[in-house]
């Protein structure tokens, strides 16, 4: 993958891939999510993220809605547990606008009290609409269950009773320590010449040079797998099994995104909706997911059905986690997953925004970008025996957390 990259002296990199469009997706990524919250101030990181769009030195909110809007560009952010994303896309000729736009926000946010009181009101209604909805609540619950007393659980959108206390110092000391210039990544997709879009950056996101801070960051401690059940009063039974699983740099790791595809990703053929719902016509949704942190990871399965048929459902899950345990994949099944994959991928890489977005995130973790052709070759190297072993250690039976909700 043809990229260009730079470093500002205050240790703000950029990236850049060329592409030929009319449309330049950029932002900014920061190493900083949930998990960097202290116990007391669960929520901080989503709440920056909103307050971000609330004022700076220069602008008031209006003013930051109507810059890119204006021009017929979008402004968006979301955050993490482990990362706080700040995005744009705007027409080519706009491009300096939104970079100069998004450093301004995310370096310059004052977080006037008055915005924090209105927004806060906002968040607290996205947590109550959340808290409707039982297939996305489960898996906040779950990660909770998953990592017990550690922040890397702790659900994203924070606690009501916190929020309602957050204020502009809580806001600048929270900023002041994790938005860092070393934890940037300013990525850019789009037709730009790259020393202009070198001059741009370094007009708007030079600061002062800090001194680099040690990541406070702890890995999550041993882990016990448990047992739960919540009444929730749900017309269905919703029911999620998992395990934690490999990080981003686990040698396993690819080996994992193939194996959790087979058994449950978004293809129709996959092992678990064949057996589910086709075949016995138990469920309208039933997924598996892995997701990899720096440190650890988690995989699960999730499905919704109706009360009579969840201990039907749940056998069936175990048989599919069995079989993939037992026996390996003929070659013939193992070749037609892979192309599977990696067809899944490059139509997803043709989704400009993502590929944006992807751009930051991998060059924040690992320092480069592997085009498709790289990644196809280390997802050809996976053998079935590979498989089976990775099955045996993150579907073992005896490592199985369960939530309910009934």
């Amino acid at each position: 993958m043809t990229y260009q990259t730079y470093t500002l002296p205050n240790g703000i990199r950029l990236i850049h891939k060329p592409d030929v469009s009319a449309v330049t997706y950029c932002g900014m990524v920061i190493n900083t999510g949930s998990r960097d919250e202290k116990e007391e101030k669960q929520g901080m990181a989503h709440f920056i993220e909103h307050m971000l769009f609330k004022g700076t030195d220069k602008r008031r909110s209006g003013h930051i809605i109507n810059r890119l809007e204006n021009v017929g560009g979008e402004l968006n952010a979301y955050t993490s547990k482990e990362e706080t994303v700040v995005y744009a896309s705007v027409l080519k000729e706009y491009s300096e606008r939104a970079i100069e736009l998004i450093s301004d926000i995310v370096l310059h946010s004052n977080f006037p009290q008055k915005e924090i009181d209105k927004e806060v009101v906002i968040i607290l209604d996205e947590i109550q609409s959340y808290n409707d909805s039982p297939s996305e609540l489960i898996f906040d619950d779950f990660e909770e269950l998953l990592f017990q007393h550690h922040a890397i659980g702790h659900n994203i959108l924070g606690k009501s009773e916190l929020l309602e206390e957050y204020s502009t110092d809580d806001a600048f000391r929270f900023v002041k320590k994790h938005y860092r210039p070393e934890e940037m990544v300013f990525f850019v997709l789009g037709d730009l010449d790259f020393k202009q879009l070198v001059r741009w950056v370094e007009k708007y996101l030079q600061t002062e040079k800090q001194e680099i801070r040690k990541s406070e960051r702890f890995s999550p401690t041993s882990y016990k797998p448990l047992n739960k059940e919540i009444n929730k009063n749900t017309h269905q039974v919703h029911f999620i099994l998992g395990n934690r699983a490999y990080d981003l740099y686990h040698p396993n790791r690819m080996g994992l995104y193939l194996l959790n595809n087979i058994l449950g990703g978004p293809g129709m053929n996959s092992l678990l909706n064949l057996s589910l719902r086709e075949k016995h016509g138990l469920v309208y949704n039933v997924e598996s997911s892995y997701q990899p942190f720096t440190d650890t990871g988690m995989w699960s399965v999730y499905f919704g059905c109706d009360p009579e048929n969840a201990v039907r459902c749940e056998q069936l899950v175990h048989n599919e986690l069995q079989k993939l345990r037992e026996q390996p994949l003929s070659d013939n099944a193992l070749k037609k997953y892979k192309l599977q994959l990696v067809g899944q991928m490059a139509i997803s890489s043709e989704n400009k925004e993502n590929m944006a977005l992807s751009l930051g995130k991998s060059f924040l973790r690992y320092g480069k970008i592997d085009d498709l052709e790289t990644i196809k070759r280390l997802i050809d190297a996976v053998t079935a025996e590979q498989l089976q072993v990775i099955a045996n250690e993150i579907f073992n039976m005896e490592q199985l957390s369960v939530l309910k909700y009934v």
